[in-house]
Order: structure tokens, then sequence, then C-alpha cells
């Protein structure tokens, strides 16, 4: 084998270092989408950062301009991701709409997906803009919490991929973590091992037990479907 591709959605840090430590070869990520194709990839000949997506496509340049169009953030800054180039498409078919919608005036595409980029210029993918939660007038990434639960020992996943799905709900700025464990994981010892891990506004109200994530086709978890399941339940 001469190489391994990760892509569709962010690959662990620790896995990307499990692989290598089993395999000898360093996972090469990138990240596109449908409408854009590839944006970013780590490089074939050089360093592949684990926990990122690489640096941005030379036909696609990247920008996180919050709150304002065309504004370039600093190093190290999360904003939302957009993207320009002539891999981009023109549209959304018969959707005018929306089309208008996510475009910015300048051309640039707005992807819905938060990230930054570091000191070395990578790029990193920390959530979706709408999955971004305001707690105690907060920003609150649930990557951030996902990756501290992950991290746990006793968290599974029946693939044995230890991953871990969390989603704060904004109602009341109150949170919800979903986690797929082993035996004897309980929502208390969940708790328990957050705290002096994370901020006190960042810490969940509640963590569900559930054998397995759900996932789409593609294997991304599907938090739509966490939060309909458990919406009720938590809300009492």
């Amino acid at each position: 084998m001469r190489l391994f591709v990760s892509g569709s959605a962010p690959l662990l840090a620790e896995t990307h270092r499990e692989w290598f430590a089993r395999t000898g070869h360093a996972v090469l990520e990138r990240y596109g989408m449908t409408e854009t194709n590839m944006n970013t990839s780590n490089p074939y000949d050089g360093e592949r950062v684990p926990g990122a997506v690489g640096h941005p496509c030379p036909a696609s340049p990247c920008a996180s301009p919050i709150p304002k169009p065309a504004r370039i953030l600093a190093r190290e800054t999360i904003g939302m991701i957009e993207v320009k180039g002539p891999n981009v498409f023109k549209g959304y078919w018969r959707m005018p709409e929306k089309t208008k919608a996510e475009f910015r005036d300048d051309g640039f595409f707005i992807t819905g997906d938060l990230g930054k980029i570091d000191d070395k210029g990578y790029v990193h993918i920390l959530g979706r803009g709408k999955d971004l939660v305001i707690s105690g007038g907060f920003n609150v990434y649930p990557k951030e919490i996902e990756s501290e639960i992950d991290a746990m020992p006793g968290v599974v996943e029946i693939r044995r991929d230890r991953r871990a799905a969390c989603r704060f709900r904004r109602r009341r700025h109150r949170g919800r973590g979903c986690a797929s464990p082993a035996p004897m994981v309980d929502e208390a010892a969940v708790l328990k091992a957050l705290e002096g891990r994370l901020a006190k506004f960042k810490m969940p109200k509640r963590v569900f037990i559930v054998d397995d994530l759900p996932r789409n086709a593609m294997g991304k978890v599907q938090k739509n479907i966490l939060r309909d399941t458990y919406a009720n339940i938590y809300a009492k």
C-alpha cells in the first residue's frame, strides 16, 4: 500500500497517531464538499498534521470572514470557513434563494464549517456553525467536548474506533452529550471525569448512554437524529 486518505469527516488526532504506530503510514487527511470539490489537503510530500485537514488548495483560497465579509481572520482565530475558486459550484439547481443566501457578494461560498488556520498554515475543522452554542455569553464548540469524552477510557464504538458525539441545546443554555460507551461507563462517571478538564460553562448538563451512534452512508454521526431522539427526554 502506498497511500491512505481520510475525508468526509474530521479524523481524530488520536486515530491518526494510532494508525501510524500500527502501519507506519501517516494518513493523508483532506477536506472537501459536494459544492466545492477539494478545498484543503495535507501534503503528499511533507508533514501530515494530526487533527488538521492541511493547507488550502491553490485553486481554493480560504477565508474566515466573521463578522464582516472578505475579512481574513488572524491565525489561530476561529471563524466560518469560506472558499472561492474554479472548484466551487455556481449555485443550487433551481434554488436561487438558497444560492443567494450561501454566497457572499464577492463570490465566496459559505461552507457552514467553523475552523481556524494555525501558525503553519494548516486548516483545522472545529464543527458545523449551526452546532455552535452560546453558553453564559461564551462560544462553545462541540468538538472541544467531544474530544474530551472520546479520550476517556471505556468510551468506544462497536467498530472500536473510539468516537464520541456531543450536542448542546441552545434552550436555557443547557447542554447534553451522547457517547457510545463500553460497559461500566455511566452518566455520573463521564461528568465526573470532565470536571477540571472543561470550563464550567462548557460542561454538559446531561449525558445519554447509547449502544451505538447513528451514522449516514458516509460514516458521519447524524446529530439531527440524536437531537430528535433525546429532545423530549432532555426537556423533562
